[in-house]
């Protein structure tokens, strides 16, 4: 009998604790990275400028690039800069903005990259995509998984709590897309990789599970492993689908519509996966999502985020255009504005009772 087996793109390197930044340089020695200390090093000028002071003495032959957004632009244009260094890796220190950036220049000069993840605020730290604005919007841009991953819980907690909120809001908004990838399969003939639906759905239930809050060392710890998993999951996948449907359909509909009122990702798919599981008419499990995101602060309603109730039906009615060709409960139902509308207010009425 053949023994079947297929190569999973994930890091090499997974390090989440307290103080796993105190000896970045060894870790990435000792795993062949970088034996020669010759990194290039993008970071921010908040979270990361702060971390450069600690870390630059212990990395005397790298090079640090200040990077000023999360465009498309200043993606190449780190890219650039690095080109000509004879690097053997590139390091985003930060947020999600950084760490896209970082993701999307090292695959333009064909180097491996590091994540070292300053806050935990959406699953792009571990995943195959980078976000980036550009003169469309903000478009996905495939990119190789990164080969290690490094996430100081120590640095985490110092974050604003708003990352780890925003980070719950994601996690857990992998419920709901996993549901409307099953929802495709029994519709549409959609192909479903068992593997990664499986990773993707307990990551985000081990976070709605979780009894410990935001500065819970524990509960830093699995959500940390949840964006990881949902990241690696979609490398298995080749795409976004284990962690992205209709919710986060609603999510890039709210800024494309609003792209100067929206709110932060995990905030949007978190309230778009509460209503999509609504809609689908899994209400205990809907109830369950509103209850765990209101225990961690994040909001549950459209109003919470500074969006009328009939912005939101524009959103969530607008939401299948901002993804042409995936099915979701949102294509499923088809709804009118006026169902919706209905559909929206009695979530509403069921959230304030």
């Amino acid at each position: 009998m053949p023994v079947l087996t297929r190569l999973i793109p994930s890091p090499v390197v997974v390090d989440i604790n307290a103080g796993a930044l105190d000896d970045l340089a060894g870790l990435l020695a000792d795993q062949r990275i970088s034996a020669s200390g010759k990194l290039a090093i993008a970071y921010s000028s908040g979270s990361g400028a702060k971390l450069r002071e600690r870390l630059a003495p212990a990395l005397p032959g790298a090079d640090w690039y200040e990077v000023g957004g999360g465009t498309i632009d200043d993606a190449v244009k780190l890219g650039d800069a690095m080109k000509s260094g004879h690097y053997d890796a590139v390091v985003g220190l930060g947020g999600g903005k950084i760490i896209d950036c970082a993701k999307y220049a090292a695959a333009r000069i064909g180097l491996p990259m590091v994540a070292v993840a300053t806050n935990l605020s959406h699953d792009g730290i571990c995943s195959p995509v980078s976000i980036l604005d550009n003169d469309a919007g903000r478009g996905s841009y495939g990119v190789p998984t990164p080969i290690a991953l490094v996430i100081d819980l120590d640095v985490i907690r110092d974050a604003p709590v708003r990352f780890v909120r925003s980070g719950i809001g994601d996690a857990v908004s992998n419920i709901s897309a996993i549901a409307d990838w099953e929802l495709s399969h029994r519709e549409t003939g959609e192909a479903i990789d068992g593997l990664a639906a499986a990773m993707a759905r307990q990551a985000g239930e081990a976070v709605l599970r979780h009894p410990g809050g935001c500065g819970d060392d524990d509960f830093l710890t699995v959500l940390s492993e949840g964006l990881v998993l949902s990241g690696i999951a979609m490398s298995i996948a080749g795409h976004t689908r284990p962690s992205s449907g209709a919710c986060h359909e609603i999510s890039h509909a709210l800024d494309l519509l609003y792209p100067k009122r929206s709110a932060s990702h995990g905030e949007q798919v978190g309230l778009g996966a509460c209503f999509a599981m609504y809609l689908r008419g899994a209400k205990a499990q809907s109830a369950l999502m509103v209850d765990v995101l209101q225990r961690h602060g994040l909001p549950v309603l459209a109003s919470e985020i500074g969006f009328s109730e009939s912005e939101f039906v524009k959103a969530v009615e607008f939401a299948p255009q901002t993804r042409p060709g995936r099915y979701t409960i949102l294509e499923h139902l088809d709804l009118s504005t006026d169902q919706i509308r209905d559909a929206y207010a009695d979530y509403a009425k069921t959230v304030s009772s």
